[in-house]
């Protein structure tokens, strides 16, 4: 064993020597070489003076030819995957594209047959087109056949980053420097469906058979598997509306409809009704659970707008009077990221897809105009701008405050452990309680499981550019880590291992099951045991040497840790990561924790820093407790006692089944054997006091005040 500690001890000496002189090397995201071919004359790189890690692309004397960066540090659009794809994007100064390649993505569509080359070359169709042009999927960009999410994103990503950047260093006008308007809410007229769509409050697209099939002329698709259809048939009839003023949200949907919507908005969200019939579905059944609605698309300005699965509602009966029959009726919410301004005209876009071969496709995109009547809006000062994460706290009160009060009870169990460890029926059940608590509301519900890649993101963090609100960003992973920190110098690791780690109880739960089911477990000899312990060490290692070269590749040997999987994607996922998470979960039937004492490197990152922990809280009976008892090492589901009766605070989990122990006088030896000297005085001194009771201060009185006590720590 003190082998294994120098060696540890060594790779620690080795590895802060490594970081010392990586912090003493000078990073730079973007090599030279990445920009020769968008910027031919270029000689080095420069950083610019911006918020974002942004390069100046510098030739010969010092000249200033154009500007590059990284997508995924500006615009940081979630794709079909739920990351951003990273593109390296470059801009000259007029604000023109000259570069848009693919460095990293997670699509999974990608991967299942599609070349990586398709995706590179839609990329490359946003070279030459300036910043504020209004590029489309299906008009002025080739679609991805099966990749349509993807390419949207994409197409996104590049668009906005570069528009941002060009805004900062001003090549174009800023558009965030205009305020948006605001609706009216004290604003309402009564009105029928005639009345709303003869004042533009609702806007219609008719589009017929004829016209569809004349915007596919010239193209593979325009013959392609078609049955004729009468040309002033009706290809769709669509109807759409903005909800948020009174007028149009509170007609349509009635007081309590419009009430319930309001409230489900977040501040500077808004709420779109689109309506349609005809042979055409405006929704389609190609969405999925987390993907997008590839059919419709809002746009203003050189903005898009793409509508997640959990930006609709489905829209019942209509409250409003004269309202035709509408075979589709449904809402979609435009988050506050999109910067939606009411004021502005914005257009609602339909695609239109036809397949032109058995693999290929073909689209076609229609735009219908919309402008908020001037009588709902005004047009405030501009706000009092704040950091983005004092709006996510905000948006996220509920979630802290039900953290905040599982913490709270969590500090008290463990303040008042002595206490409750006297009395198990009360610390069981709550135990159970809190396990079930852990996994599915900090666990499935806010999706706030703690990984091994905050350790290395917070170190690789320290190492290049600390900042606070890439942390605070998140609130439940921020005020988790914070406790854990806390938790970590009073009472070690075992406080996150044993209560707060969602797949922890996720485990837990599964051997507890297994047990009542009388499934025979399966104990590895302590010897082998505490040699096994090493492994998530190893694997901590390793990770972390991996993220001083990349931390990206860093993340994706994290896979290790099937929190992923299990937790923040709730098995939503492929059956490689499937098998590995459910691998695991069912060996924890027949092994309590087997994960979690042998292979999680977060485990074995907490346990280094909790080696500083300021007390032992947990206590033993001198001379007792190994020798010869071991009831609680016997007894200890993840095997942290050591023969000898040491707990070993690194591979503790804090169940304080062993305390429950320590406190029972019918279970513990030296309880039981103080119960009975106990037992014994008290009877001798129940005989004497009926022959001595006139005198309170008898020789049985006294003799009972000198009962020897078992010695405790």
């Amino acid at each position: 064993m003190m082998r294994v500690v120098c060696l540890l001890r060594l790779t620690g000496i080795w590895m802060s020597l490594l970081l010392l002189l990586t912090m003493a090397l000078p990073a730079q995201a973007i090599e030279l070489e990445q920009v020769n071919a968008a910027f031919p004359t270029a000689q080095r790189l420069e950083p610019a003076n911006s918020q974002w890690p942004v390069q100046q692309v510098l030739a010969g004397d010092n000249e200033l030819i154009g500007y590059v960066f990284e997508s995924v540090d500006i615009a940081p659009i979630p794709a079909y995957s739920g990351k951003p794809i990273n593109m390296l994007v470059g801009i000259d100064l007029n604000g023109h594209i000259v570069q848009a390649d693919v460095l990293s993505h997670e699509e999974p569509i990608m991967l299942v047959g599609i070349p990586e080359t398709k995706l590179a070359s839609f990329a490359n169709e946003h070279i030459s087109a300036h910043v504020n042009d209004r590029l489309r999927v299906g008009d002025n960009l080739d679609a991805i056949s099966g990749a349509t999410v993807t390419v949207i994103v994409v197409s996104d990503t590049i668009m906005r980053s570069a528009r941002q950047v060009a805004a900062e260093q001003q090549l174009i006008e800023d558009p965030s420097l205009t305020p948006p308007a605001q609706v009216k809410q004290d604003v309402f007229t009564a009105a029928d469906w005639s009345t709303l769509t003869g004042d533009g409050t609702i806007r219609r697209l008719h589009l017929t058979h004829g016209e569809v099939d004349a915007s596919f002329v010239g193209t593979p698709a325009e013959n392609y598997l078609r049955t004729p259809q009468p040309a002033d048939k009706t290809f769709i009839e669509l109807f759409y509306t903005y909800l948020n003023p009174p007028t149009a949200g509170r007609n349509l949907l009635g007081e309590r409809g419009y009430e319930q919507l309001m409230a489900e908005l977040g501040d500077n969200e808004h709420a779109i009704a689109v309506m349609g019939r005809g042979d055409y579905s405006f929704k389609g059944s190609g969405y999925v659970r987390g993907g997008i609605f590839d059919r419709i698309e809002l746009s203003q300005g050189s903005t898009r707008v793409s509508f997640h699965d959990s930006d609709h509602i489905r829209l019942g009966n209509l409250a409003i009077d004269g309202i035709p029959p509408l075979a589709e009726r449904d809402i979609f919410i435009i988050r506050e990221q999109a910067g939606f301004n009411p004021g502005q005209p914005w257009q609602l876009e339909l695609l239109v897809r036809r397949a032109s071969g058995p693999l290929d496709t073909e689209f076609s995109r229609f735009s219908a105009d919309y402008r908020t009547p001037e009588a709902y809006i005004e047009r405030p000062e501009p706000p009092v701008e704040e950091p983005i994460w004092v709006q996510v706290w905000r948006d996220k009160a509920f979630q802290i405050s039900v953290l905040a009060a599982g913490l709270l009870i969590l500090t008290a169990i463990m303040l008042f452990q002595d206490v409750l460890a006297r009395h198990p029926r009360v610390l069981n059940p709550l135990r159970l309680g809190f396990k079930i608590y852990t996994l599915v509301f900090i666990g499935w519900y806010s999706l706030a499981q703690l990984s091994v890649v905050n350790i290395l993101t917070f170190t690789n963090s320290l190492i290049t550019d600390f900042s606070w609100s890439s942390f605070l960003i998140d609130p439940m992973l921020f005020i988790l880590w914070s406790f854990v920190a806390v938790s970590l110098l009073l009472w070690g690791r075992g406080v996150f291992c044993g209560w707060l780690c969602p797949f922890g109880a996720l485990q837990d739960l599964v051997n507890q099951a297994a047990r009542k089911l009388k499934v025979k477990q399966i104990e590895v000899p302590f010897g082998l045991h505490e040699r096994l312990w090493a492994i998530k060490y190893i694997i901590l290692l390793a990770l972390f040497a991996v993220s001083l070269h990349s931390l990206g590749s860093a993340e994706r040997y994290a896979e290790v840790e099937p929190f992923k999987t299990a937790i923040t994607l709730r098995f939503q996922r492929d059956w490689g990561f499937l098998l590995y998470a459910l691998g695991l979960i069912a060996i924890s039937a027949f092994n309590h924790k087997f994960y979690c004492r042998y292979l999680c490197p977060l485990g074995a990152g907490l346990a280094i820093p909790s080696r500083l922990r300021l007390f032992d809280w947990l206590k033993r009976h001198r001379g007792s407790c190994g020798t010869p008892c071991q009831i609680c090492a016997n007894e200890c589901e993840v095997a942290a006692i050591h023969p000898d009766g040491r707990i070993n605070a690194n591979e503790c989990h804090y169940c304080l089944d062993c305390q429950i122990t320590y406190h029972d006088d019918q279970r513990c030896p030296p309880m039981i054997k103080r119960r009975k000297r106990y037992e014994k005085a008290a009877g001798l001194a129940s005989g004497r006091g009926r022959v001595e009771a006139h005198d309170p201060g008898s020789a049985g009185q006294r003799n009972l005040q000198r009962i020897p006590t078992f010695q405790e720590e």
